[in-house]
């Protein structure tokens, strides 16, 4: 199983190769008053790099939250009533 998780991701490798080379044009890139030129290829990669690491960084937030949220609730039996929880009444008797 893992040799064809890594067959597969070199054959992305690859495709993400050739789409660099085939996009070598020259363009003029400006980010937060800075200008540079780079190919197109590149730029499109280093954009689709920087978006994967904001959503890394959002879902390793969220992960952290989520895990802060249940080591607290762990603690303190009565935030989560589980499911033999009653409303406060009684129940009724069948006499």
């Amino acid at each position: 199983m893992i040799w064809v998780a890594v067959i597969a991701g070199l054959a992305v490798l690859v495709l993400l190769i050739i789409f660099i080379l085939q996009n070598e044009d020259r363009v003029t890139v400006h980010y937060l008053g800075v200008a540079g030129e780079l190919s197109l290829g590149m730029a499109l990669f280093i954009a689709a790099v920087a978006g994967g690491i904001l959503v890394a960084i959002a879902g390793a937030t969220r992960i952290l939250q989520l895990r802060s949220q249940r080591r607290h609730s762990k603690g303190n039996p009565a935030a989560s009533p589980g499911p033999a929880a009653t409303d406060g009444q009684e129940p009724k008797s069948a006499s």
